[in-house]
């Protein structure tokens, strides 16, 4: 067998072990997911975006609460930002920065909650859409991997999994956090199916 595969599972291990073990973290989570069982207590919608691997993320994030995570139950109202004609044009006619938050103007309200994913926490766009979903008054939560980012900060809530050298190993830490936020708003909006 070849030495990198159990190197690779042993490091993933480490980084999960490294956010069981961070308090603040833990604490970050859990608040994420109140933010999100608020949100749809007061009927508002959520959003989410991200590049890359973190727009795949984003996207599952929308469509497992939209859709179907565990149980059946109603469908409740989750965007990811990833429509190809919106992105192809307003990057034609506003810039690659703008395609998030210009979204966010047409179809966010105050009150409604940006899922906003960058492992580095410093991506133009996803900045532009924190800022943007803040002057609107929505609020933010970041899924970052780098402590103190710039996008981390400007968040109402934070959610930071470093997860070692390279992204993939944040993006890893960030779908168990994903699926811990969706199983939150379930256990908390459809109790019934978690008995």
């Amino acid at each position: 067998m070849k030495p990198h595969i159990v190197a690779t599972l042993t490091e993933a291990r480490s980084a999960l072990d490294a956010l069981l073990s961070n308090p603040q973290a833990l604490a970050a989570i859990d608040a994420a997911g109140d933010a999100l069982v608020t949100a749809y207590q007061h009927g508002k919608r959520v959003f989410s975006c991200g590049n890359g691997g973190s727009m795949c993320d984003a996207m599952h994030f929308a469509e497992e609460l939209s859709g179907r995570y565990r149980n059946d139950r109603r469908a409740l109202p989750a965007a990811s930002i990833s429509d190809p004609s919106h992105i192809s044009c307003v990057g034609n006619d506003y810039g690659y920065e703008a395609i998030f938050s210009r979204y966010l103007e047409a179809h966010a309200g105050a009150g409604d909650v940006l899922l906003a994913i960058s492992t580095s926490g410093s991506s133009k766009n996803v900045l532009a859409a924190v800022k943007a979903a803040k002057e609107m008054g929505m609020v933010v939560v970041a899924l970052t991997g780098r402590p103190g980012s710039v996008i981390g900060q400007l968040a109402d809530i934070d959610v930071c999994t470093p997860g070692g050298q390279y992204a993939d190993r944040v993006q890893e830490l960030h779908i168990k956090v994903i699926h811990i936020l969706i199983e939150s708003v379930e256990r908390a909006l459809f109790p019934q199916n978690y008995a």
